[in-house]
């Protein structure tokens, strides 16, 4: 790590865990204003266990890894951040549009209990001490909190998800579940893939029209059938529009593919990557 030149733009902030393990991750200065509240991060690839294009902090078994050192990644991140690993809440990730309400009778799968969530790729919960984590290697993941009624949500939002609206289908599950003013709610959209980085052909391009319109901050054509898309700003105009204040959501500076020595990137490795964890938790 002590090789490796971390932006200084990007907000990474640096823990020396008990043991004098060291993790770096990502955090969000809207979410950081709650911080007495909640818990929020956003795992780089540094400080973990784990070899080879899978170095370091890797979250999963998938791609070659081994238990032993997904485990110690996660023990690892969950004490810099401040939750208990083993009540962690997450899945394989599907790229759907469906948002799961979580309780404590949850806690755990995904992590320590067989895992029965399908066809999801975002957790909402009011319950305290309910670590919520979503994967990411230049998708998008969306870190939600509603400070009136105290929830929390983290999101997995790629293209399907992001045309699929998944992010405005939060919101709605934070009214209709919780009471939530969409007013007072808060998000990060988080590190994920930046439009310059993002080349799409034209059966994608046409999922975004609606999105995007002519904004070509969105979406452009550079000829030749091919495009680029801003997920984020995808994202961004589909929360607005479902009542979120523009000046409650947060968009990172840290693009996956940019800045591919601290992050993975399943464009910029051709998919010889690991995978990052978002996660998001109300406090006791």
């Amino acid at each position: 790590m002590n090789n490796i030149n971390i932006p200084k733009k990007l907000n990474i902030k640096t823990i020396e865990n008990s043991d004098g393990t060291v993790v770096p991750f990502i955090y969000s200065n809207l979410l950081n204003r709650y911080n007495d509240k909640i818990i929020h991060g956003y795992a780089t690839r540094l400080g973990g266990v784990s070899r080879g294009y899978l170095s370091s902090m890797n979250f999963g078994v998938e791609r070659g890894d081994t238990e032993e050192n997904v485990a110690e990644n996660h023990r690892r991140f969950a004490q810099a951040l401040g939750y208990d690993e083993k009540r962690l809440i997450f899945s394989k990730q599907y790229h759907t549009d469906h948002v799961r309400n979580c309780t404590e009778a949850d806690a755990g799968i995904g992590f320590s209990k067989e895992n029965p969530i399908l066809d999801t790729d975002g957790y909402i919960t009011d319950t305290k001490n309910l670590p919520l984590m979503v994967f990411y290697a230049d998708c998008v993941p969306i870190l939600f909190y509603a400070p009136d009624v105290n929830a929390v949500a983290a999101v997995h939002s790629g293209w399907k998800g992001t045309v699929g609206k998944i992010g405005p289908k939060t919101v709605q599950k934070f009214v209709n579940e919780y009471k939530a003013d969409k007013s007072k709610l808060i998000c990060c959209i988080g590190p994920s893939i930046c439009k310059d980085c993002y080349e799409i052909g034209r059966e994608v391009a046409e999922r975004f029209y609606d999105i995007a319109g002519k904004d070509e901050e969105i979406l452009s054509y550079d000829g030749n059938d091919k495009f680029h898309v801003s997920l984020q700003r995808a994202i961004r105009k589909t929360l607005i529009e479902e009542g979120m204040l523009p000046e409650n959501i947060e968009i990172s500076n840290a693009c996956t593919s940019c800045n591919h020595e601290i992050l993975f990137s399943h464009r910029k490795s051709n998919g010889l990557r690991g995978k990052l964890g978002a996660v998001i938790m109300i406090r006791e």
